[in-house]
């Protein structure tokens, strides 16, 4: 199993890497293109790809920080890195949105003879579709297993839906001589932009205020632990995030005399077990007590 994940950490950091160089490339192609034919909507695209760029380098690191080993001063390891990546990540995109729009709309309700050159645009939009679909194609196989990696993937989906506004608004410009579907288009980016921000912000505030992961059930985790043998009750329950993928869990459990006599290394296993299978919880750490414990622990705990 240790050769297995070594193999497939190793497989998304190769695959994440001539991701990042694609990215990197069609970044670099669509500034030069946005100077060259005067496009707002392919410079949007170009800053929607600059985020994109620096998402995928913070998924490539956390590959290799969370690899790292726990220390003393860091007890849990280094995943976190990624939610301060996500966290930068997250201020560029509103940053990025709110310049768009705001140059969208001055093109929009100032004069409408602002230099686009379609056919060039067109052209360079299509090559940046081509390099984000090869990207997709690359981080596909690895995006169901990894959620570090589906967030990778879904980067680059980003950028391809970014493209085809901008070929759609080149096609209307250059069918219709309408100039200003370049800043319309430029809206249309700002505005696939910004619930992405708000969703990597909002789960950014989730991990650093400690909130329970969305997609954990506290009831349903009593529940489960109730329905041990031995269990008679569960209490001060904590459940957290290290960072997206990585819950933690801590909780005092009162059970059978019968239990502490006889040994606990068969119930520990038994509810750490439950956990991992039915919570997808990676660490979790149980204080096993007796009914006399548990009544003389402070009432805010229960």
């Amino acid at each position: 199993m240790g050769h297995d994940h070594a193999h497939g950490t190793g497989s998304n950091r190769r695959r994440l890497t001539l991701a990042i160089g694609i990215v990197a490339a069609v970044l670099l192609l669509e500034v030069v293109g946005a100077w060259l034919t005067g496009s707002l909507a392919l410079l949007a695209d170009a800053g929607h790809m600059l985020s994109d760029l620096f998402g995928l380098i913070v998924a490539l690191t956390a590959t290799v920080v969370a690899a790292r080993p726990a220390t003393d001063r860091a007890t849990f390891g280094f995943a976190r890195a990624e939610v301060f990546g996500a966290l930068v990540n997250g201020l560029i995109l509103l940053a990025v949105a709110g310049g768009v729009s705001v140059a969208a709309i001055g093109r929009l309700i100032g004069p409408s003879d602002s230099a686009v050159l379609p056919t060039p645009m067109l052209i360079v939009a299509i090559v940046g579709l081509a390099a984000n679909i090869a990207g997709l194609v690359l981080l596909r196989p690895a995006a169901a297993g990894s959620i570090n990696m589906r967030g990778a993937y879904l980067e680059v989906l980003g950028d391809a839906l970014g493209s085809v506004a901008v070929i759609v608004a080149a096609i209307v410009i250059l069918s219709t001589g309408f100039g200003q579907a370049d800043a319309i288009a430029s809206l249309v980016i700002a505005a696939m932009i910004v619930p992405r921000a708000y969703l990597l912000l909002r789960d950014v505030v989730r991990v650093f205020s400690q909130s329970t992961p969305a997609d954990t059930d506290v009831s349903e985790i009593r529940r489960h632990l109730l329905g041990t043998s031995g269990v008679v009750d569960v209490h001060d329950v904590h459940v957290w995030a290290i960072t997206s993928g990585a819950h933690v869990f801590t909780a005092h459990i009162v059970v059978e005399p019968t239990v502490l006599a006889a040994g606990t290394d068969a119930l520990l296993d038994e509810l750490s077990g439950c956990l991992s299978r039915h919570f997808d919880v990676a660490h979790s750490t149980f204080q096993l007590e007796p009914a006399e414990h548990a009544e003389h622990e402070d009432t805010q705990h229960r």
